[in-house]
Parts: structure tokens; sequence; C-alpha cells
């Protein structure tokens, strides 16, 4: 069984998966981001909107945990109850692994593995066996529509296929909170319009949460919540 289907049943929509408290972020002397705060209940799914350059994707890899912002009074990052900045490197990459999720525009599947072989790879990290992990990914792709795709490798799949692939990849460790960054930036319309009922159709099924980087105004517009940053901050 991929999760327990009756998780989304009880998730609150009052209880806080995350809890950032003023992250702040520079480069080379210049704020990228400035003293952004937000809190992000369990289950719900919240788009990031903006202009390039507006701070977006530095704010996901930070609440992803992929940067650390600045060392400043009364910064906070609160993760599935969890004070992530509080970690030593080795700790916070196991919470990493069994926690969070990643989807990128260009899906960054290893060319040199097959389909299989890419969803398994966060499983093995994580100390599963090769039956554990092989028989998990093979139900994540048999739900995604890849079932008969799992030996393919990348450059034998169309972009949708691939970028389903990096969602299976995503989910394979049951993480909390999937965060996306431009998952349909690179995908056809069709193929866009797919993996965006999927997100929905996950948190419906299982209570996940997202959060999701994006351009795409539709997509936008469908998430329980939209924010929209300019020049660091979100615009209130």
């Amino acid at each position: 069984m991929l999760f327990n289907k009756s998780l989304s049943k009880f998730v609150s929509k009052f209880t806080s998966m995350i809890k950032a408290e003023n992250i702040s972020k520079q480069f080379n002397g210049l704020a990228v981001l400035k003293n952004v705060s937000l809190s992000i209940d369990k289950g719900e799914i919240v788009a990031i909107v903006g202009a390039s350059g507006a701070g977006k994707t530095t704010l996901l890899q930070i609440l992803g945990t992929l940067d650390a912002p600045e060392k400043e009074h009364h910064v906070r990052l609160i993760i599935n109850e969890t004070d992530v900045l509080n970690l030593k490197d080795q700790q916070l990459a196991t919470f990493r692994n069994k926690n969070l999720g990643f989807i990128f525009q260009f899906h960054q599947l290893l060319p040199e593995f097959n389909a299989i072989e890419n969803v398994c790879i966060p499983a093995f990290i994580a100390g599963k066996s090769k039956t554990e992990a092989e028989k998990e990914a093979k139900e994540l792709l048999d739900y995604l529509g890849l079932s008969h795709r799992i030996h393919h490798f990348p450059s034998e799949l169309s972009g949708g296929e691939q970028q389903r692939v990096a969602v299976a990849r995503a989910l394979i460790n049951k993480p909390a909170v999937i965060f996306a960054d431009e998952p349909s930036g690179n995908l056809d319309t069709n193929s866009a319009e797919n993996l965006h009922e999927l997100f929905f159709k996950l948190r419906d099924n299982f209570g996940q949460t997202f959060v999701i980087v994006t351009h795409n105004e539709e997509l936008a517009d469908l998430a329980d919540r939209k924010l929209v940053m300019s020049d660091g901050k979100f615009v209130i």
C-alpha cells in the first residue's frame, strides 16, 4: 500500500506543517530575501508566484533545507514539528531524505539509470532493501500510469513521463512535504495540466503538503493559497 489513505480524512487544516520566521538571504551583499515569514498547514497546497528575481526559488530552497538563511536573531524554521536550523549536517540530511520530496522543472533523472532505478535512489539512501524499494517504486509507477515504462531510460520517455518518474522519486519515502520548483515549466500544455491534476489527487488521497513555485497562473489559481513575492518579500 503506497500510503495510509485514511490519513487525508484526519488532516487538520489548522495544524502547521511549516513555520518560518524572519527568513533572510544575501548574495554578494544583495538582499534576496528580506525577513520573510509564513506558515503552511498540513495538507495545504501553496503556490508562490512573482517575477523572476523576486526570491521565490531561494525561499523554496531554504524551506526545503537545501540552503540556509542568514543567521539572524529570531530566525526560525520548523518543519513537521522539527527545528531544522538546529540540526547538524548528517541529521539534516536524514531529515530531508525521510520528510521532504523535491520536483524540479528539469526532472534531474540520472540518464544511466532506468525509471525504476531512478525512483529507488532515495529509498536506498534511506536504508531500504532492494526488494522493498523496488516493490514500492513499482507501486508508485503503476499509480502514475507508468507500469509499462519502468525499464525505460529517461531518453526513451516523453517529457511528461520523465516528470512523472520524478514525482514517483519524490514520493518513494512518503514525505510529509513536496517542494516543486516550476514543475510544469518544461512541459507541453496537456502534460502540464495532467501534472497539476496529479498534485491535487495526491493531496486529496494522501494528505501531503505541497509548496510550489510557479509562473503558471492557472496552477497558482487552483492552489489553496497563492502568495505573491516581490523584491524579496511577500506582497500583502
